[in-house]
């Protein structure tokens, strides 16, 4: 295939199998807590492990794709992903569950890296943004999917029938890669591997840690909204449909927060937005008025997310991209590792999961200061460069 957005449409496909992968063990944390007799806690480290690997491949996962070539390594990613779950599929050990869960997530940085490198190549230079909005709104709907579907197989069948699931959607990714082919080579810029200067990269660590602390707050509605819910008499179904109205609204308020920062002021859109994601967050866990604070957390939590995804791209030059990028998405995934298993002990301590919903109002408003000092680097460093 040589369309390039018929190209992005198979990247979207097989980058969603790592949204919907994730969310599998949160849509039934309930079962889980009841079939392995753990607790909330226990889950938050068990969501949190999907992550933690990428603290350790995120930096290599370029070079391991320049070795490797494109297909190779997304096949490779993805089985390490279908064997992650294969195991938690099969194990009644606890132990065994994390293990899945690691080499789920070690599966999930390699493909995460790999697609976002192979979506630029098509994109690069013509329509960047509308094809990055299009290919980040994948999260979404695979999490969204796995809200609807995942409790009833649960429910049904069991928490095994989930995680296999999850496994069946990743090999499906890997036939569909295959009919993945690279952009002409003409087209095709192979960036050296050299580090951003200084200044460069302090505002990308600034941005990476915004983009962390912004999906751990969005993570928190996906996560612990289920059991928030469940805790309140919920079924394990119900729960799970109204948590994805979320994900559904974000899908049409990614890509319009993209197109009013490209058209607008994209630093006082995501402040305002932050302000209010904020407020909804610490208005969930005190009010019964779920489905009217969903809506609008999906209408106005995805707005931040191309503003906020644009930053590292700011400051770094294609010779400096590969390097970038890898220490924006360590600090990614380090935040994403720690968030939830943070949020588990203070649902465990406080007995109720609305500790994690207030946790994440408090993330979204640690945003707010980095988003000055981002602005403030990349000032100086443009002073700098005119001087």
């Amino acid at each position: 295939m040589r369309n390039r957005w018929g190209i992005l449409a198979i990247l979207f496909v097989v980058r969603l199998t790592i949204a919907f992968q994730f969310q599998s063990v949160a849509a039934v944390a309930p079962l889980l807590q009841g079939s392995f007799g753990v607790g909330i806690a226990d889950i938050g480290i068990l969501i949190g492990l999907y992550f933690t690997p990428g603290i350790v491949l995120a930096l290599p996962s370029g070079a391991i794709g320049r070795a490797l070539g494109d297909k190779p390594t997304t096949i490779l990613a993805l089985l390490l992903m279908t064997a992650g779950s294969l195991v938690m599929a099969t194990t009644d050990i606890w132990g065994w569950q994390m293990a899945g869960r690691l080499a789920s997530g070690a599966g999930g940085v390699l493909l995460t890296v790999q697609l976002t490198k192979m979506a630029t190549d098509w994109f690069a230079g013509r329509e960047i943004a509308t094809a990055m909005a299009i290919f980040v709104n994948s999260w979404p709907v695979g999490v969204g999917i796995s809200l609807l579907v995942l409790p009833s197989i649960g429910t049904a069948y069991g928490a095994g029938a989930v995680f296999l699931a999850a496994g069946v959607l990743t090999a499906i990714g890997i036939a569909l890669i295959m009919f993945y082919q690279p952009p002409p080579a003409v087209t095709v810029g192979a960036a050296a591997s050299g580090w951003p200067d200084a200044l460069a990269l302090l505002a990308v660590i600034v941005a990476g840690m915004i983009w962390g602390l912004y999906n751990i707050a969005f993570a928190m509605i996906f996560s612990f909204g289920p059991t928030l819910l469940t805790e309140r008499g919920w079924s394990i179904a119900a729960a799970g449909s109204a948590i994805s109205v979320v994900m559904w609204l974000s899908v049409i308020s990614v890509p319009a927060g993209g197109y009013l920062a490209d058209r607008g002021k994209p630093f006082v859109l995501t402040i305002a937005a932050s302000l209010v994601v904020a407020a909804l967050l610490a208005w969930m866990s005190r009010s019964d008025a779920v489905i009217t604070i969903l809506i609008l957390g999906g209408l106005v939590g995805g707005l931040p997310a191309g503003p906020m995804m644009s930053l590292a791209a700011r400051v770094l030059a294609p010779e400096t991209r590969a390097l970038g990028m890898g220490v924006f998405y360590t600090l990614f995934y380090a935040a994403m590792m720690l968030g939830p298993a943070l949020a588990g002990r203070l649902a465990k301590s406080a007995g109720t999961a609305a500790a994690a919903f207030d946790l994440g109002a408090l993330t979204v408003l640690a945003c707010l200061p980095l988003m000055l000092l981002f602005e403030r680097i990349v000032s100086v460093r443009e002073r700098r460069a005119r001087s």
